[in-house]
């Protein structure tokens, strides 16, 4: 508690510093060793074979440009259209750009990264050469009748983790009125067309494997994107009254962000009031929030390129009625069963064996005096013992991507790992539901709880609610 009350007192000074500009370059990310160390990696996997990589194009209109995900992993290039080839055989990289133009550089956008050696020697890479001699690396490549790695699934950027883009351009191949397929799948076909003694394999596989374990400066970025997480849901904690739309607590936690350099966000606001809390993945943000309504806020920033996902609930009035209190306090007291029965090296399912006898014992000694409550935590506790002998998770990796890929990296959780847990209580007859969730990295001796520092015991809830200081109190107000 001491350290809770110490941390209110600085939250005011955390949210004057002034963020940088969001629109990052790599280097400005990571240094050049932490990309080079990653294709270090693809080489030594692809043995003769070359990997082959498209970036992203520019986007269609005003908006800022992001890489996809798989490019930047590897270079940390953020130019439209650029494309890397990593030779397992020379060891040696390449990236290929589009030059600017004149126009572009000196009054349009500001200067952007041209080939040459001067810039191949700042990215750590052995070329950089003009996009037009793409063509002729590729001719040379299918000469030799090398293999090919490239990735198949389609290219991720911000708000979306691989499965989404993948479904949408199955959707999109197999409509009959639309029938396109995605750039990778396009991108295929005329290798397969240009290098037809080649063969094409999947990349996908060996760099999400690598990017189940996070580097060190991989997990510092995750934990500022979690640090800003959790001062957009406080935020939005102190703004919160009855009679508020959804969106204007959305509002708040956008501020945050921005403020301290994101560029956008995970994934769309997840914030329900009222019933529509029943929704795991509700979205509209439209509902007038009530008195009496709990609130469940689900929101995190795209933070130079990495991504948080924490949930918090919380009364829309700033206090819990006997009712709230008895459903939030046995949720809470089952969700820390899981959470303290978290161990390095240990499987998800054996976490989840001994997080259910601790659940056992929290249901037999708690007095409820709602029999809905009551049949919701059994309910509760019966999901997770179906669970605890076949399950390979026990929530989903965070990273690049909020559904990261990877699925942790292993059977076993292990030093690196970054995941969240969000299980659902749901009480039907009410047509309502109570979801935290938090972000835990494994440690070589444990875990860590990244968002620990996010209110989430009622005591704590309700006193820093008490402030209500929130933005809309402090925002301009022209009629």
């Amino acid at each position: 508690m001491v350290r809770f009350v110490r941390f209110l007192l600085c939250c005011s000074l955390i949210l004057t510093q002034v963020g940088a500009q969001p629109v990052f370059r790599g280097s400005e990310i990571f240094p050049p060793e932490e990309f080079a160390a990653r294709r270090a990696q693809v080489m030594a996997q692809i043995g003769d074979g070359v990997a082959i990589v498209l970036g992203t194009t520019e986007p269609p209109g005003e908006m800022p440009f992001r890489q996809n995900n798989q490019f930047f992993y590897l270079t940390g290039v953020t130019e439209p259209r650029a494309s890397v080839i990593i030779d397992g055989r020379t060891k040696k990289t390449t990236i290929f750009l589009n030059p600017w133009t004149d126009r572009q550089n000196n009054s349009m956008y500001g200067p952007g990264m041209t080939p040459g050696a001067e810039t191949a020697k700042s990215i750590g890479v052995d070329a950089v050469l003009p996009r037009l001699e793409f063509t002729a690396a590729i001719t040379a490549i299918a000469a030799d009748h090398r293999v090919i790695y490239t990735p198949f699934a389609a290219e991720v950027l911000g708000s979306q983790s691989q499965g989404d883009p993948t479904r949408l351009w199955t959707a999109n191949s197999n409509d009959p009125w639309d029938g396109r397929d995605s750039r990778e799948a396009a991108f295929i076909a005329k290798l397969k067309m240009a290098a037809p003694q080649s063969e094409i394999k999947n990349l996908d596989p060996i760099v999400n494997n690598l990017r189940a374990v996070k580097s060190p400066q991989e997990i510092a970025l995750i934990r500022e994107a979690t640090r800003l997480a959790g001062l957009g849901i406080m935020e939005a904690m102190r703004d919160a009254k009855p009679g508020m739309h959804e969106y204007e607590l959305q509002a708040d936690a956008e501020f945050v962000f921005k403020k301290n350099g994101a560029l956008g966000a995970s994934y769309f606001a997840l914030i329900a009031a009222g019933q529509n809390t029943y929704y795991t993945h509700y979205n509209r943000n439209t509902g007038v929030i009530e008195d009496g309504d709990l609130v469940q806020f689900d929101y995190a920033p795209d933070f130079k390129y990495y991504q948080s996902d924490v949930t918090r609930v919380f009364p829309a009035n700033g206090v819990f009625t006997p009712k709230q209190r008895e459903a939030y306090t046995i949720y809470l007291k089952l969700y820390q069963a899981l959470m303290t029965s978290i161990q390095v090296h240990m499987t998800p399912a054996d976490v989840i064996k001994a997080a259910v006898l601790k659940m056992d014992a929290i249901l037999a000694a708690y007095h409820f005096t709602d029999p809905k409550i009551e049949r919701a935590a059994k309910m509760f506790v019966e999901n997770y013992r179906r669970q605890s002998t076949t399950a390979r998770s026990l929530g989903h990796p965070v990273g690049l991507e909020v559904h990261d890929v990877g699925n942790l990296g292993g059977p076993t959780l292990e030093p690196g790992r970054i995941f969240t847990i969000e299980p659902e209580m749901r009480i039907e007859e009410d047509h309502t539901g109570i979801r935290l969730e938090d972000m835990i990295l494994i440690t070589p001796t444990g875990y860590e709880v990244l968002s620990a520092f996010v209110p989430i015991e009622i005591a704590d809830i309700e006193k820093f609610m008490s402030q209500k200081k929130g933005l809309s109190d402090a925002a301009l107000k022209i009629k």
